[in-house]
């Protein structure tokens, strides 16, 4: 291809180029200025629960962990997983045969003992006699003071001798009780009347207490009467109560509500991954056996409602306008051309980020009253500002919020009523500062 060639065909792509973007130009000047378009939700009355969700574990109200004192193999077991129980009832049995020849061994070491303190008794009586009789002689001046001072050491040897024989039958009887008690362990009895929930052994395992009682059973009181110990989070503490309802629900009854009351907030922290919760503990009754030891209830708190709430949705409360049109609502506040006559007074230039900002020049009443008013908690944390939507252009209002329910959230404010609009999001505003495509090729080029 020649040079000529190819310089024409630059020159043929710069003006297509020069012409798309005087067109493009030309079409963004003739279309004059956007009109933004808002996205609104309405002000409305309805109903609100606040809740506080939590899983937690359910479990017998007593379990009590049935193990042994001796070692042994497993000889005999009576009872199997879900069998009734009664206090006292032999469960299982550990091979006696050890502990029977130790029971044996231990009465005849303490036969021998019984037999040894006799034998010593009668030598301490015999030496006593001859010390006795060594005295009187010595008095007659019939033996030497040497033969005295003899016969007087071997009295007070027998009774030593007597004395250590007695301390060996003692040893001798506790050896024998021990090997009573250890021959009576190996019959395992029931502590408790209830429901055996789990069983850990089988006949002819062998089990080892040496450092630790081995479990063998899990046996709970009573299975018609159940606790729940739900984890709830630091945050969510404060807003629940003794004596609180709650609801829950389980995955073997996905449809069923089951009800219960929290019994006890206990104060020990659990971390899990630095995330702080402590145990709400719920008395649940469980009358048909329907909830068993070990399942995930899913647990509702209800700590507060309305029944008919002055209410807007929530991403009301997170909207925030771009700055030039937050600029125009402020100058029609000062001009008095708002709309909204309130508006100033209760919001100006108060806007939020995310559901924030405060707005300490609100004027409205607080306090719950019977008619569903807003509770006036005290922090200014509870004011927010919403932008109200009327003849085409926007307002903020500065509102007092109440419960939420994660969907809605109750708001009070004087100029507020149902039916009135509420942006949540906005449109074409800004886009005529966007660079057009192609803007920088053709600063590039020319």
């Amino acid at each position: 291809m020649t040079k000529e060639k190819s310089r024409g065909w630059i020159w043929i792509v710069a003006g297509l180029v020069v012409l798309g973007g005087g067109g493009y130009y030309l079409r963004m000047r003739l279309a004059g200025p956007q009109v933004p378009k808002y996205e609104t939700t309405v002000v409305d009355r309805g109903p609100i629960t606040a809740k506080v969700t939590a899983t937690g574990t359910l479990s017998a109200l007593v379990t009590v962990q049935v193990g042994t004192q001796v070692s042994g193999r497993i000889d005999k077991i009576m009872v199997d997983f879900n069998s009734t129980v009664k206090k006292g009832q032999v469960i299982a049995k550990i091979d006696p045969l050890l502990f029977q020849a130790s029971l044996e061994q231990a009465k005849a070491n303490y036969s021998a003992g019984e037999g040894n303190v006799i034998k010593l008794q009668a030598k301490a009586d015999d030496a006593k006699l001859q010390y006795d009789r060594a005295k009187a002689l010595f008095e007659h001046k019939a033996i030497a003071q040497q033969d005295l001072d003899t016969a007087r050491a071997n009295s007070r040897a027998a009774d030593g001798d007597l004395v250590a024989a007695q301390g060996n039958l003692e040893q001798a009887k506790a050896s024998l009780h021990q090997a009573q008690v250890n021959l009576a362990y190996t019959t395992i009895i029931s502590p408790t009347t209830g429901t055996v929930i789990s069983r850990s052994v089988d006949v002819g395992q062998t089990v080892a207490a040496s450092l630790s009682a081995p479990t063998l059973f899990l046996i709970a009181e009573d299975l018609t009467k159940m606790q729940v110990d739900t984890s709830v989070s630091e945050a969510d503490i404060g807003k629940l109560k003794a004596g609180m309802a709650a609801q829950f629900s389980v995955d073997a009854y996905p449809t069923k509500v089951f009800r219960g009351t929290i019994r006890q907030l206990r104060n020990a922290p659990q971390t899990v991954q630095n995330v702080v919760t402590y145990d709400a503990v719920i008395d649940v009754s469980n009358p048909n056996l329907e909830l068993r030891p070990g399942m995930t209830a899913n647990v509702t708190f209800v700590y507060d409602q309305r029944d008919s709430a002055l209410r807007v949705a929530n991403a009301a409360l997170r909207f925030q306008p771009p700055p030039e049109l937050a600029a125009g609502a402020g100058r029609r506040d000062r001009g008095g051309n708002s709309p909204d006559g309130g508006a100033r007074a209760e919001g100006e230039g108060h806007g939020h980020r995310g559901g924030g900002g405060g707005d300490r020049s609100a004027d409205m009443s607080g306090g719950i009253r019977p008619g569903g008013r807003v509770r006036r908690s005290g922090p200014v944390s509870d004011q927010r500002t919403l932008w109200t939507l009327r003849d085409g252009a926007i307002s903020p209002v500065g509102v007092r919020i109440g419960i939420t329910d994660g969907i809605f959230t109750e708001i009070e404010a004087r100029t507020l009523h149902e039916g009135d609009q509420i942006v949540t999001d906005v449109e074409g505003v800004g886009d005529d500062k966007k660079q057009p495509p192609g803007g920088n090729a053709m600063r590039r080029m020319f």
